[in-house]
């Protein structure tokens, strides 16, 4: 599994246009709640985790160099904001050739309206892209019991 974590240095220098929204100040560098609850998300030993400091995970970081060596051809998204990183890498990821699904109550948004909003722009992207929990988790036994 790879887990993706934003994380900015504390002299705030990479956060570039990020805050000239809505967004305050996050995900800082030695802050305890910007850490990955390694625990509670059951990370396993051999599990990846790419730092990024930008919205998506495909930008200025080793993420894809990572996926070509695993042989990955399909992402599945979770996590959040469903509107921001989660679509960000969306994108990239669908730009870069991947087939993309994104689990829709395993993701959050800014808001519900923003939420919505992404998941339809995410399926108008890749017929098929916005899944359930219960239908990914189907679908991976199936294919386990195949191969």
């Amino acid at each position: 599994m790879i887990f993706i974590q934003e994380v900015q240095r504390p002299d705030l220098i990479d956060f570039g246009r990020e805050l000239d929204g809505d967004e305050d100040v996050h995900c800082l560098e030695g802050d305890p709640r910007t850490e990955v609850a390694k625990e509670e998300m059951g990370f396993r030993n051999g599990d990846y985790l790419i730092p990024k400091r930008r919205y998506s995970a495909f930008f200025g970081t080793d993420f894809e160099i990572l996926l070509r060596g695993l042989k990955v051809d399909t992402l599945i998204l979770c996590g959040g904001l469903t509107d921001m990183c989660v679509h960000y890498t969306f994108v990239d990821g669908h730009q870069s050739d991947y087939f993309c699904r994104v689990v829709e109550d395993c993701v959050g948004g800014s808001s519900v309206e923003a939420h919505e909003a992404a998941l339809r722009a995410m399926e108008y992207l890749q017929t098929g892209a916005v899944q359930t929990r219960s239908a990914v988790i189907s679908a991976m036994i199936e294919q386990k019991l195949n191969a």
